[in-house]
């Protein structure tokens, strides 16, 4: 695929960048607005797509910085999972503004969270959307909030580790959550409990805005509370009411500013969205529940709602 980005690409100079535009692509489908307490998320699946000429016209779209990125990515594969994730981001933001995914700039913040930097409008102001992106080798998707800070990861299932689970578990979790895992006695669901807590902890970092070096994962508790609030364990999770965090240094005191929804995708991957609550509504302080409308998507070319089929299996929400 690196050859065939490059070929209708010029020599990559300070002053070379521009070429020629490819054909105008098909408008995408609008989406309405998220609704409060609610998370839209667009995921893509890179094997899926294997069309050179919709690789270039997603390259159309990016910035002379971020063509350079992509092509400064070691291997074909990893150009592609850059380059969709790009391509992910703004013709996802896109469907809910009347502007062109091309236009979009991004700006970063001090923990490197990228944000989008809104122009200003003479007759229309922006929506106030908020995104975050996730993505592994073979899945990439975009979460979408309006106002309100969102945090998304996703994790395959079959995730492999080198070291072993708790040893994992002693670096890099609190002493709640490795007690908790060690309760496990089958090394399988030991291993599945890892990756959908690592999937929430992530999920929490990245809607604080901060990542992992910013709030590192050692310093809070994510717990699974069932209604008679004893923690969730196994894959008992029917009866779980609700996702909370607290921190280590305090434990007992719930950080109640989040949302949290924690479900399998695409039965290949779980995916945790973490939004930050509207504590200027007073229903939302007292509603735990998340809303979650998923698409599966080729931008351009396809979009599949896939929020009540079996692509979107619900853990706890």
């Amino acid at each position: 695929m690196s050859w065939l980005l490059r070929r209708n690409m010029l020599p990559l100079h300070s002053n070379s960048l521009a070429r020629r535009p490819l054909a105008s692509p098909p408008p995408l489908l609008p989406a309405p607005l998220p609704s409060p307490r609610e998370t839209h998320l667009w995921y893509v699946v890179p094997d899926q797509l294997k069309d050179a000429s919709l690789l270039n016209q997603y390259m159309d779209l990016l910035s002379p910085c971020e063509r350079q990125s992509v092509l400064r990515m070691n291997g074909e594969r990893l150009q592609k999972g850059a380059l969709l994730a790009r391509a992910l981001v703004r013709t996802t933001l896109a469907r809910y503004c009347r502007v062109s995914p091309k236009s979009f700039k991004f700006r970063k913040n001090r923990f490197g969270k990228p944000e989008v930097e809104w122009n200003k409008y003479d007759l229309w102001a922006p929506p106030p959307l908020q995104f975050n992106i996730s993505h592994t080798s073979t899945m990439i998707a975009c979460g979408v909030a309006l106002d309100l800070p969102i945090g998304v990861d996703i994790e395959e299932k079959q995730r492999k580790t080198r070291n072993n689970i708790l040893s994992l578990a002693r670096r890099y979790f609190s002493p709640v959550e490795v007690a908790y895992l060690r309760t496990l006695a089958d090394l399988e669901s030991q291993r599945h409990e890892f990756i959908r807590l690592w999937t929430l902890k992530e999920a929490y970092v990245k809607a604080l805005g901060r990542g992992f070096s910013g709030a590192p994962f050692k310093d809070f508790t994510i717990r699974l509370e069932a209604s008679n609030s004893k923690q969730v364990t196994g894959e008992s999770k029917s009866d779980a009411s609700r996702i909370v965090v607290e921190a280590v240094d305090h434990p007992g005191i719930l950080m109640n500013r989040w949302h949290f929804a924690l479900f399998e995708l695409n039965n290949s991957h779980y995916a945790a969205v973490c939004m930050e609550r509207d504590v200027k509504d007073p229903a939302d302080r007292e509603n735990n529940s998340l809303k979650l409308e998923v698409w599966r998507t080729l931008p351009f070319v396809e979009d599949e709602c896939v929020t009540e089929t079996a692509a979107v299996k619900n853990i706890i929400r």
